[in-house]
This record gives C-alpha cells, structure tokens and sequence, in this order.
C-alpha cells in the first residue's frame, strides 16, 4: 500500500505541473471572484486525479512487463522483494477503481461543478454549488443506468439475463464499464492507425530534413531580401503612390515570410550529421516499429484461427518471475515495452490530429477549464483501454489481471478476429497513403515543381 501510494503521489506531482503548464492564469486569479477560484481549483485537482489514473494506466503492462524480467534476471536479490505479483494485481485493481471513479464521478462533477451556481433562491456559497452539482449528477446517474438497463434487458431476452440485472455490483457495473471499455477500444482502433501515418508528418516537422537538388543558400537570400522589402513598405505606411495597401495582409505576409526565413536558417545551422542522418535515421526507426506492430498483429491473426490460447482472457493470480513473456527473452520483452508507448503515443497523436478533436488541443498558459476536463476525460478514456488494447492485438503476453480480463466482449472469437483484421487493414491503408503522398511531395519539391 506505500509503494502504490508513492508511486501514484508521484504521477499525480507531475500531472499537476503538465495541467499547470497548460491552463489559463485567468481562471485561477481570486482578482474578480474568490468563489469562482475555489471551484477552479478543486475543478483542477480533479482533472490532476484522473490525468494521474490516465498515466497510471499506460505505465501498468511496462510495469508489469519489466517487473517480471528483473525478478526472472535477480530471482534472490533481496531489495527487489518488494517487486512481487501482489504489489502488480494490486496495482492494476487500483488503476481500474479509480479510473471508474473518475469517469463515471469525478470528471461529471467537475465539470457541473465549474457551470453551477447553485438552485434559485438558495444562499450562495460553495455548498450550494455542491448541492446543486449533486443533484444534477444524480439525475444524470439514474439516466445512464437506466438506458444500460434498457438495453441489457433487450439484448438478454431470456430469465436468466432479466434475473441478473437486479443484481448491481456483480453484473450490472461491470456491463456498464465493459460498455465503456469496448468504447475505448473502438477509438484506439480509429485513431491508432491514423495517429501511426501521421507520426512521420509530425517527425518530420520536428527534425530538419534533408532536400535533394536544393540551393538552400539560393533560398535563403532570396527569403531575406523579401523579408526586408516588406518590411521598408510597412515602415513606410504605403506599397506604392498607386496602390492602396492593406496593412493588416501585408502584416501577415510577413510573418509568415519571417517564419519562412527562420525555419531556413534553421536548416541552415544544423550539422551535415543533423541534417543527412538525424531524419533518415528517425524515418527508419518509426518505419521499423510500425512494420513490427502490423507483423505481430498479422501474426496473431493466425495464432486466433490456430489455437483458443491466442484469445485474450483474465486472470486472478499474477505469476511473476517464473517464465518470460515474449519467446525472445528480456529482447522481447523490451520491445514489447517499446512497442505499447509507441501505440499510445500514436493514439494520443491520431486522436488530436482527426478533425472531430482538433479543438481538444491544449495551448501553452491559454487552455480554458473546461477544455483541460474534456482533455483528462478522453485521455484517461484512451489510456484505460490500452491493456485491453494491447492485450487483443497479441503485442504482449501478458494476461489481464484483476476486472479488466472479466469485460464480456472479450471472450467473443469474432470481435476480437474482426478488431485485429480492423487494425491491420487500416494501418497499412494509412501507411500506404501517408508514404506514396510524402514521396510525392518530396520528388516535386526537388525538381522545384511547387515554385
């Protein structure tokens, strides 16, 4: 119990200095309403809670993973005794009931909590605003429930489906959630494969690029004598005693020029080994990692038609420190490690890149509360559902533990053929899309058919 208590105090230390690093100073100020200032900041450690299950979650097949390569490499070492499979199911019952907590309570509330202003005629205060928040996400709770019972009565039409839905804690919640869960899923299948395609864009943004046939000093002359150019006409108030200038468009023209210019001379400073090898080399590395994804899937495609063992399921007991998880050894289990981040970032990077969510994007010192707890609630929607994730794609071995082996789609053969075959196709149509168009931007770049 320490050790899950510090662990989860230090993601929620920085989780607290990222949401810091992105919201608006203006909500927080007590300058106008000391009232409005509490309510964001209790709105603001909440979001810090749920940012923290979120992290929590995607660290807990690493942990668990790497957990069990150290006590397969040190089975004696008596300071890693701590490291066992107690303290790992614990874990991941923790990041399950606090991820229920938070997306089912506390990211509601939060969010009625920053609208409320407490019911007509009541004395203003913050437990008015509790009260009222309260009430609001009872009303909604009973909604909610209501429809899952709905729809749970119609899909199980028999006596023994209308019996269990009376019982709450052992059929009813874990229905919800594992509605909630296939949710998930179903949005990491979408934003996955378009996040991988789009890794290349946003590498390639990131790093200096090689250009073949290009007078880079050619350009960068040229950009600087036209940034100073408009610069002269802007001092001067007028483009010429013919024509009317619009001040505000030739401002933008130049800076979006000076932009031009400072990405060139960018370019320009970075070393022939930055520039000729740094990409190349990144290109290859995110190439190989979304090659070796699509490989494991397609092979765990056969593995589903071949043998039952292949289909994911749960389990209660976390065996540590008996037998590897990948047929590579401690190799394998790295990059199985390698490989979840890499899928996540990738999903996190799809998500924010669709056009449905690209107003979901937090800005530096300029990010809105509530737009900081949409951002913590598709997070943490993604992040919980990355074992399961995971564990469906056949990336890892590792078996679910604790309630996330007992959602009931996942013993369903058809689901989870269908989601790997999903995830295969769509990442080699995106890949496919991505490269053959980046290919053909670059060779007309270079043969300076776009200018």
């Amino acid at each position: 119990l320490q050790i899950c208590a510090l662990l989860f105090t230090s993601l929620y230390i920085l989780c607290h200095f990222i949401i810091t690093h992105f919201k608006k100073h203006t909500d927080f100020t007590a300058v106008h309403d000391d009232e409005d200032a509490a309510v964001n900041r209790i709105a603001l450690g909440l979001c810090t809670f749920t940012l923290a299950v979120a992290l929590g979650a995607v660290l807990l097949l690493p942990f668990s993973i790497s957990s069990n390569e150290v006590l397969l490499s040190f089975p004696q070492n008596y300071y890693i005794q701590w490291l066992n499979g107690s303290l790992v199911h614990g874990l991941w019952n923790l990041v399950f009931l606090f991820s229920n907590m938070s997306l089912v309570f506390l990211m509601p509330f939060a969010y009625f909590f920053t609208e409320s202003e407490g019911f007509a005629g009541s004395k203003k205060g913050i437990m008015a605003r509790v009260y009222e928040t309260s009430v609001v996400l009872l009303l909604l709770t009973l909604l909610v429930l209501g429809m899952v019972w709905v729809a749970s009565a119609i899909i199980g039409n028999d006596a023994a489906s209308r019996q269990s839905l009376y019982d709450l804690w052992e059929y009813y919640l874990p229905y919800l959630y594992s509605c909630i869960s296939l949710f998930g899923v179903l949005l990491l299948l979408l934003c996955t494969p378009f996040g991988l395609s789009t890794m290349f864009t946003v590498t390639g943004k990131l790093l200096v690029k090689p250009r073949l046939l290009e007078d880079l000093e050619e350009q960068l002359s040229c950009t600087r004598l036209e940034e100073a150019a408009m610069s002269r006409q802007i001092s001067s108030g007028k483009a010429s005693c013919w024509l009317n200038l619009n001040m505000e468009l030739l401002r933008e023209q130049f800076f979006a020029i000076r932009s031009k210019r400072q990405k060139l001379e960018l370019r320009h400073q970075a070393s022939p080994w930055q520039r000729n090898l740094g990409y190349p080399l990144a290109m290859l590395g995110l190439l190989a990692l979304t090659g070796i994804s699509v490989l494991i899937v397609c092979f765990h495609i056969l593995e589903l038609l071949l043998d039952d063992a292949a289909m994911p399921r749960g389990i209660q007991d976390a065996s540590l420190g008996r037998v590897s998880f990948s047929i590579f050894g401690s190799f394998g289990a790295a990059l199985q490690v390698v490989l979840i981040f890499y899928l996540m970032v990738s999903s996190v990077v799809g998500f924010y890149s669709s056009p449905l969510f690209t107003q979901l994007l937090p800005e530096r010192q300029d990010t809105p509360l509530t737009k900081i707890i949409g951002n913590c609630v598709s997070l943490l929607v993604l992040s919980s559902a990355l074992p399961v994730f995971s564990r469906t794609l056949g990336i890892t071995r590792f078996d679910l533990l604790g309630d996330f082996g007992r959602f009931n789609w996942l013993g369903n053969f058809y689901i989870v053929f269908l989601y790997n075959m999903g995830f295969a196709g769509l990442t080699t149509l995106c890949l496919v899309k991505r490269v053959s168009w980046a290919v053909q931007a670059e060779l007309i770049c270079a043969f300076g058919e776009d200018r």
